[in-house]
């Protein structure tokens, strides 16, 4: 679903309530919920696993959510809930600090993006990126290592050619002379005869952009746990903290997957034990049936 807060246009339609995660409209006999996909993962998760305490999207773009104590929260001057609880929606996507290790091509594409300056995290994570980032490498090598021969393929001059489900089926590719590799190469970029040294160099860009995404994933999920308090583990406790991921490139970059697990194993220590990382599949899409429905129990008993 959506991120956006916004209701259906014309007449007929009531608006019922909204926050920054949500909006909720009345249509006739029907009520429509958008709801942020963090949020509608989060609320699938913990329908299914009561224990999760966080989301996270990891597709084409990211997010996180995560559910929080009231009191912990001091931009909310209301009436605290009754269950002591509220879900942050992070917009993590957004985060940039001088600390994230951004190069010259995460700055060159930053620059020629459609929201220069904004959503930087998202731009060195996520699956709409991590292709073209592998892309401006092999430009450069191209035009100053003749990488690809004396000329400089004009296949490899045209933005996000290479997108990252082509770069995963390279990354992945574990045939002795990464016969897939080559096979991309010529199909993408039309460069019909490459080099086993050639192919080899490509997966290993393709390894280095992918481990720093992974690795700053985890680090973001890090982040929710140290501000829960769960990235420690003391004598006795066995409360568990479940992760509820979803998206594409979490689902299918296997690489990627597996790097961002054991980073976080290692950031964790021994507390990893208590902490697990499930995949939600199609949890924001479960996440806001259920959350309407829930929504519509609450508006019943309000008018009753």
């Amino acid at each position: 679903m959506g991120g956006d807060s916004g209701g259906p246009s014309g007449d007929g339609g009531k608006y019922v309530g909204g926050a920054a995660t949500a909006v909720t409209v009345e249509w006739g006999d029907c009520l429509i919920l958008k709801v942020n996909d963090a949020v509608g993962t989060l609320a699938g998760g913990r329908y299914n696993h009561p224990d999760v305490m966080a989301a996270v999207i990891l597709g084409t773009g990211t997010n996180a959510a995560y559910v929080e104590r009231a009191h912990a929260i001091p931009k909310w001057h209301g009436l605290l809930p009754k269950s002591g609880e509220m879900v942050i929606n992070m917009e993590w996507g957004n985060f940039r600090s001088s600390h994230l290790p951004l190069t010259e091509y995460d700055q060159g594409l930053d620059a020629e993006s459609l929201n220069p300056g904004e959503q930087i995290f998202e731009k060195i994570i996520s699956g709409m990126y991590l292709g073209e980032i592998v892309h401006r490498v092999l430009c450069r090598m191209a035009e100053e290592a003749a990488l690809f021969g004396d000329a400089v393929p004009p296949k490899l001059n045209i933005p996000f050619i290479l997108r990252t489900p082509e770069m995963s089926a390279i990354h992945h590719d574990t045939s002795s002379d990464l016969k897939v590799v080559g096979a991309k190469l010529k199909d993408i970029l039309e460069i019909p005869n490459s080099s086993l040294k050639v192919r080899k160099v490509i997966v290993e860009i393709c390894d280095i952009v992918v481990s720093r995404g992974a690795r700053l994933s985890a680090a973001a999920i890090l982040g929710i746990l140290k501000k829960l308090g769960r990235d420690t583990m003391t004598d006795g406790e066995k409360q568990k903290s479940v992760v509820a991921l979803d998206g594409g490139l979490f689902e299918h970059y296997t690489k990627f997957r597996n790097c961002m697990d054991s980073t976080l194993q290692e950031l964790l220590g021994d507390a990893y034990e208590n902490v697990s990382i499930i995949h939600s599949n199609d949890g924001s899409g479960i996440g806001a049936a259920l959350l309407a429905a829930s929504h519509s129990q609450y508006l019943e008993v309000e008018e009753s």
